[in-house]
């Protein structure tokens, strides 16, 4: 909003004279009423698109080798009139059930002017998909016509801008903070493609999933996380880029789950000492330590070795910042990298394939209360041609799938999700039904032993029944 971006300057004048008698003249606080209107307007904008979230379901019972069942709470935003909800996977993940509060009426007589609003009408919502990796779910509520907000462009963010974070922390709805993007692209692990915009506005359990807005009102990240050691807001807020969460949100609500691109190359930063030993014409940039055969890099022409000058025009400067480009391309695009190759620059088109599916996308399949296999701590689902096409090729055509596991299930050797369960006792277990029978008949400290493909490899785990 050009109101609230012009009022900035009046903000610093305002507060000058605390940093010293050299600073300017002092100004009177009346100096930052545009400021304050401004964020007063955008926060009475944004307000009617910001929902409420409660979750009912099954999860991991933290410290134990249990399922069970649990509540969450967090926050949303709408996003389309008809009544698509944006918010973190965390917060629904394993629901049954979810509830979603809208805020209340935007409007009320003149003659009511109580501070104190009514709450608004709660819905049952549809869990339309998620995605644990960038931790955004889509929901779909039973009413159109709803007050929504845009995405805007995370790219654009700098360093210092204001931004507002909208949510309901601690279960204290329809509360608003304001704070500064404080790094516009931050890495929370060295080999993580996702990147987080990091903000010191104040967000708090609860804030998860509901919007970062900029002074125009438009979506520019979606709250996910903080760090703490208090276990409250310390200043290190992290919100995921509006960028990455629209071309989420459009491939689950298309088909209910993301269908993420790779090259089949691995870039790698050079450094001073790669390029000495290598003979490397520059000791800065980005070069392809890997393409893999048959790959849509080895198809178009590319070769290990080959520096990478530009990805789409961009320049590239690091592989970090080669990963995260590529990060947000989706299966079916094409990509124009620019590549030095023996002092001579060659243009080449890479068609982007999908990535190759991991185990954690068996989760997404599982309902709680019809795959939970008691005792053993594991969400199960029977092996068919549907999840086979998530696993590499298997042994077998029939077995138990482990879509999620407790911590510890299994003994010492504890059962991961994507293990594949053939057997119990030597007893074939051809699916849930019959795993439950054999665990039914266990006696306590009796042995167990499950036969489990792994990664392409069989093996045995065994462990006391109750231990």
């Amino acid at each position: 909003m050009p109101r609230i971006r012009a009022a900035v300057h009046l903000l610093a004048l305002a507060l000058a004279p605390l940093a010293g008698a050299e600073g300017p003249a002092p100004a009177s606080l009346q100096d930052v009423g545009p400021l304050s209107r401004g964020l007063i307007d955008l926060a009475g904008r944004v307000r009617p698109s910001v929902v409420e979230i409660a979750a009912t379901g099954y999860a991991v019972a933290e410290g134990s080798a249990l399922i069970s069942r649990q509540q969450s709470t967090g926050s949303g935003v709408i996003v389309d009139p008809d009544g698509y909800v944006v918010t973190n996977a965390h917060v629904v993940e394993g629901a049954v059930r979810i509830r979603v509060t809208l805020p209340g009426p935007p409007s009320e007589p003149a003659s009511l002017r109580s501070v104190l609003k009514p709450r608004g009408r709660t819905l049952t919502a549809q869990l339309v998909g998620l995605d644990r990796e960038t931790d955004v779910a889509v929901l779909k509520l039973p009413e159109s016509g709803l007050a929504a907000l845009s995405f805007g462009n995370s790219e654009a963010l700098r360093q210092g801008q204001l931004v507002m974070a909208f949510g309901s922390p601690l279960g204290l709805d329809s509360s608003v903070s304001l704070g500064i993007v404080s790094a516009v692209a931050r890495q929370l692990k060295p080999d993580d493609r996702m990147i987080y915009i990091q903000t010191d506005a104040s967000i708090n359990p609860g804030n998860s999933g509901g919007p970062l807005v900029d002074g125009d009102g438009k979506i520019v990240g979606i709250n996910s996380m903080i760090l703490t050691q208090s276990g409250g807001s310390e200043g290190l807020g992290f919100a995921a880029p509006s960028n990455i969460v629209r071309r989420v949100v459009e491939q689950l609500r298309a088909s209910g789950r993301v269908h993420r691109g790779q090259i089949g190359a691995r870039a790698q930063t050079i450094t001073p000492l790669l390029a000495a030993g290598l003979g490397l014409s520059q000791s800065w940039g980005v070069l392809l330590s890997d393409v893999k055969p048959d790959g849509p890099a080895a198809k178009a022409g590319l070769a290990i070795g080959d520096l990478v000058v530009s990805l789409d025009g961009k320049p590239m400067e690091n592989a970090r910042q080669f990963d995260v480009n590529l990060y947000r391309r989706t299966t079916g695009e094409t990509l124009s990298i620019e590549v030095l190759r023996e002092q001579r620059k060659w243009l080449v088109r890479v068609d982007v394939a999908e990535r190759p599916d991991d185990a954690d996308r068996l989760a997404e399949m599982v309902n709680p209360e019809n795959n939970v296999v008691r005792g053993l701590g594991i969400l199960g689902l029977d092996l068919d041609d549907r999840v086979a096409a998530l696993l590499p090729a298997l042994r077998a055509k029939a077995g138990v799938v482990v879509a999620m596991a407790a911590a510890g299930a299994g003994g010492s050797d504890p059962l991961r999700a994507g293990d594949v369960i053939y057997s119990l006792n030597g007893e074939p277990v051809p699916g849930l039904d019959k795993l439950r029978l054999l665990i039914a008949a266990l006696k306590p400290g009796g042995p167990v032993v499950l036969q489990v493909e792994r990664s392409s490899e069989l093996r045995y785990l065994a462990f006391e029944w109750g231990e």
